[in-house]
C-alpha cells in the first residue's frame, strides 16, 4: 500500500513542521517515530494506509495549547482542516478524530476503533532508553529551575507511574514489540542502580 502522495505532501509541508515548536520529547522525531511505527502495524490489518498516516501525523498537534487536553484539541485540528476534508468522507473523518483523542496513555478505556489502537500502540514506542530520553527531555523543558536529583526524582516517579507494574499505561496490540520492551524497562526501573547509570549518561550529554 502507499500513501496518496499529495496528501504526503501536504502533511510534511504543513502538519510535521509544527512539531518543531514542541518540547523534545514531542518533536519531529517523535512523530516521524509514530508515523514509522503506525505505518509497520497497520501492515497486519485491513485498514486504509491513508487514515493512518494522518491520524499518526496529527496525534500530538494539540500540543499548541498545553498538554492536558492536547488529544482533544489535535482532534479540532484535524477536524477542522479544510484541506483533509478533500481526501476523505465525514465517517472517515470522524473514524481518524475518534482515533487521535483515544492515542492518550492515561486514558482509561479501550481506543474506539482500530486506527486509534495502532497509534496508541505507535505513540508507546516503548525502547527503554528512548522512554528515558525523553522523559528527561520533557522535564528539562518544563521544569529548568531543578537540581539534577531532583530531575532524578521526577524521572523515576514518572517511570513507576506510568510503565510499572501497576502504571497506568495500556497496551492494545499484543502482536507489537511493546510488551517484551516493557518487560525490559520494568528491569531497570527496579533496579536503580542501573537506572541512575543510564539517567547520568543521557542527562549530562
Amino acid at each position: 500500500m502507499t500513501i496518496n502522495s499529495s496528501l504526503k505532501e501536504y502533511i510534511e509541508r504543513e502538519i510535521i513542521p509544527l512539531y518543531l515548536s514542541f518540547d523534545k520529547a514531542h518533536g519531529i522525531d517523535h512523530v516521524e517515530q509514530v508515523i514509522s511505527q503506525s505505518l509497520k502495524l497497520s501492515q497486519s490489518f485491513n485498514v486504509n494506509i491513508d487514515m493512518v498516516y494522518t491520524v499518526a501525523a496529527y496525534h500530538d498537534t494539540g500540543l499548541c495549547q498545553g498538554r492536558e487536553k492536547h488529544h482533544i484539541v489535535s482532534a479540532e485540528i484535524l477536524a477542522a482542516d479544510r484541506t483533509i476534508c478533500q481526501y476523505f468522507t465525514d465517517d472517515e473523518i470522524k473514524i481518524m478524530c475518534d482515533a487521535v483523542e483515544d492515542h492518550r496513555a492515561s486514558s482509561k478505556s479501550a481506543p474506539r476503533t482500530i486506527y486509534g489502537r495502532i497509534v496508541a500502540e505507535a505513540d508507546r514506542c516503548i525502547d527503554p532508553h528512548t522512554v528515558i530520553r525523553r522523559t528527561i527531555q520533557f522535564g528539562l523543558d518544563h521544569y529548568p529551575t531543578l537540581s539534577k536529583e531532583e530531575h532524578f526524582a521526577r524521572c523515576k516517579n514518572h517511570l513507576q507511574e506510568k510503565y510499572g507494574e501497576n502504571g497506568y499505561l495500556k497496551l492494545w496490540i499484543p502482536e507489537s514489540d511493546n510488551a517484551l520492551r516493557l518487560e525490559e524497562l520494568r528491569a531497570i526501573i527496579k533496579n536503580e542502580d542501573k537506572l541512575t547509570h543510564i539517567f547520568d549518561a543521557i542527562f549530562d550529554k
